[in-house]
Order: C-alpha cells, then sequence, then structure tokens
C-alpha cells in the first residue's frame, strides 16, 4: 500500500506563487515518484503541472495543502514544505 502524507504550507514570498515558484515547486515535485498534489480551500491540483499550480492564484498569505501519495510521500511533504517555507529561495 501506498503512503500518503500531507503538509501545510504558507506562500511566504511576497510577489505569490507566480511564474518562477511555481515552476520551482513543478521541478521539486517531479523529482519524486509520489503522486503529488496542493489543495487551496477544496481545489486540489496537480502539484506537478506548472500551470495549474499558478492558476491557484496564491498570493502571500495564502495557507495551501501539500498532498503526496506514494512510496516516497515522506520525503516529497518534506521537501515542498522546505521550500515554500524559504520563500523559493527568491530573496
Amino acid at each position: 500500500m501506498a503512503k500518503e502524507c500531507a503538509a501545510k504550507v504558507t506562500v511566504v514570498n511576497r510577489l505569490g506563487l507566480h511564474a518562477r515558484p511555481a515552476t520551482a515547486v513543478a521541478d521539486l515535485a517531479q523529482r519524486f515518484t509520489s503522486a503529488i498534489s496542493l489543495r487551496r480551500d477544496e481545489e486540489e491540483i496537480d502539484g506537478k503541472s506548472i500551470m495549474q499550480i499558478m492558476l491557484l492564484a496564491a498570493t502571500q498569505g495564502v495557507e495551501l495543502e501539500v498532498i503526496a501519495r506514494g512510496d516516497d510521500a515522506d520525503a516529497a511533504c518534506q521537501a515542498l514544505a522546505d521550500l515554500f517555507a524559504r520563500g523559493f529561495d527568491e530573496e
């Protein structure tokens, strides 16, 4: 049975999830074999899709949930939570 984990994250960078951080999230997510999604309110999108991430229109202060399902789910959740906490290394 595949593992599943979830992590609450907050968009901390000033410009939110614009193209550069959306690309960073998708690129990092693609390194894992787990299926990864991001949830905002009731909307859940593919965390490996730059376009879907950008369409979340997540501005600074927005809380999201990272959900990973698969053998490396725990590592994926941790890596993505760290990326969000670092503000996508933008500042």
